[in-house]
């Protein structure tokens, strides 16, 4: 069986896709951001998930600067090759806002309800 190769999976026209990045522990959807091929590979060759950042224009090691690492614990392919699952443990919160989750918000009868706050 041949290994897995980054250039087969499908990019949008900026050559990124989407990652999902979800506690492998708990199943708690923690983040999503994007990755280009180089950042797929990255992240299977460190254990560390390797995003890219668009308003950097630069790769972004998870926790590189806050501390709040994501350490890889699997990387799946959704069925059409366009989106990504990276099972992970995280250490501190996900969000730059200091949240566990992105995902703090919730749309309820209407209005926004928060539903975490900063750790």
């Amino acid at each position: 069986m041949p290994g897995f190769d980054p250039s087969t999976l499908r990019y949008d026209a900026n050559g990124l896709i989407p990652c999902i990045a979800q506690e492998a522990a708990t199943g708690e959807v923690l983040m999503m951001a994007w990755m280009s091929a180089e950042a797929v590979a990255r992240t299977l060759e460190t254990g560390r998930v390797t995003y890219w950042s668009r308003s950097r224009a630069a790769f972004w090691v998870k926790g590189e600067s806050s501390g709040h690492v994501q350490e890889l614990v699997e990387l799946r392919v959704d069925c059409d090759r366009d989106c990504l699952l990276a099972l992970v443990r995280q250490t501190g919160p996900a969000c730059h806002t200091n949240r566990r989750s992105c995902f703090y918000t919730a749309v309820r009868d209407g209005q926004e309800v928060e539903l975490m706050s900063p750790e």
